[in-house]
């Protein structure tokens, strides 16, 4: 009632600060003066404008006014070549997706797609066939009429005269141990993983970067290349042109010479896509040779049936299934693989080398079983070595 009393009245304005003190306690105590000016700090405008009374008018102008806007991102089409010259590549072999996955010596029934090259439209300065880029042009005919041998002979010797020159003078076994060493996993983690695709082109430029900083690199070898160890490391050593120096199950320690430079490496020109399986004949025939179709019918279905000669994991290490296969034609005429898990392309190439390693004849893939048939005259043919001989135990051409 006083505070109203009072407040009506016109009272002096030190006796109304004085009741408000009273009634609401003391008010806090003024902020200390900032010493930021004495050591040279300027607020930006955008905290305390210089200008308190500028014109605000510009806040409504449009956004195109106010800030022009960078154009979007745009990446680098591999359809253009942006005035750039074809690659040329002194590599001495056709230049392939994958080359132990693929037989030079098979030929494709059909393409599934035109002859779009991987490397991109008149980036290399060779002819894609749709299954490769062949060193020598097919186009051009030979004088000779060889079919271009004599000029593919002299690449492959040129090629083998440079990896000798490379490779310079065998390493000791002293030296030998130590690069082994220097590659084991609780030393370094450069490794290269070699999966269902094999010995790809691009790996072969992974292959010859990892030597840039070391003379040896450590390939882990999984999944479908395992079952032909031997074709593996050969075709790393003929086209990385190193040399292999300890190879144990599916780990591989490639060497890359005493010579090796580095800034002569060769030119690797790198494919942007993977290119599409071409049409190649079936595996499984609907009737097999020498059987009547109730025959063909009758075997698929006991096959089915036979005792699982062994389980496959997937990206496992198959290097012993060939001779598993082999020991048990002795007793068995049917062998079934069991390959549940796994990709229908991975036991489809599976088959396919067994078909060729062992050999036998494929009898189906259903249900994700391999069943492969000894044949009549199995009993007849000589019992075939084993396939990896050369590269099957510890290195010992450096001894």
């Amino acid at each position: 009632m006083l505070f109203r009393l009072i407040s009506r009245q016109n009272s002096h304005p030190s006796i109304l600060s004085s009741l408000r003190r009273l009634c609401h306690g003391p008010s806090p105590p003024p902020p200390p003066p900032s010493r930021l000016r004495d050591y040279g700090f300027v607020p930006p405008d955008t905290l305390s404008p210089r200008n308190p009374n500028a014109d605000f008018s510009g806040r409504y102008r449009s956004r195109s006014q106010r800030k022009r806007e960078k154009p979007h991102y745009r990446p680098p089409s591999s359809l253009d070549r942006a005035g750039r010259t074809p690659v040329h590549s002194d590599l001495p072999f056709d230049l392939r997706f994958s080359y132990t996955e693929s037989d030079p010596n098979v030929r494709p029934i059909g393409l599934r797609e035109p002859r779009y090259s991987p490397f991109g439209p008149d980036r290399v300065d060779r002819v894609w066939t749709g299954v490769c880029a062949p060193a020598v042009d097919p186009t051009v005919r030979s004088v000779d009429g060889d079919g271009g041998d004599s000029q593919r002979a002299e690449l492959e010797a040129k090629a083998r005269e440079s990896r000798e020159a490379v490779l310079g003078e065998p390493l000791t076994e002293a030296e030998r141990k130590k690069l082994v060493e220097s590659c084991q996993r609780n030393r370094t983690k450069r490794q290269i993983n070699l999966g269902r695709d094999g010995l790809t082109h691009n790996m072969l430029n992974d292959i010859h970067n990892n030597w840039k900083n070391a003379e040896a690199v450590r390939i882990k070898c999984m999944g479908v290349p395992t079952v032909d160890m031997n074709n593996v490391c050969i075709q790393i050593e003929d086209k990385t042109g190193g040399k292999i120096i300890h190879q144990h199950c599916g780990l591989i320690m490639l060497y890359r010479g005493r010579n090796y430079d580095p800034r002569k490496r060769p030119v690797i020109p790198l494919m942007l896509w993977k290119p599409h399986e071409p049409v190649y004949p079936r595996l499984i025939k609907t009737v097999i040779d020498g059987l009547t179709i109730e025959e063909t019918k009758a075997m698929r279905k006991r096959g089915l049936q036979a005792p699982v000669l062994t389980k496959l994991a997937k990206n496992g290490y198959y290097n012993g299934l060939v001779p598993m296969v082999r020991d048990a034609f002795i007793t068995d005429e049917l062998v079934r693989i069991d390959c549940k898990g796994l990709e229908k392309s991975d036991y489809k190439k599976i088959g396919c080398k067994l078909r060729d390693l062992v050999p036998c004849i494929l009898v189906t893939f259903d249900k994700e079983q391999i069943v492969v048939w000894r044949g009549k005259e199995y009993a007849t043919n000589p019992q075939q070595t084993s396939h990896d001989d050369t590269f099957s135990n510890v290195i010992e051409h450096q001894k």
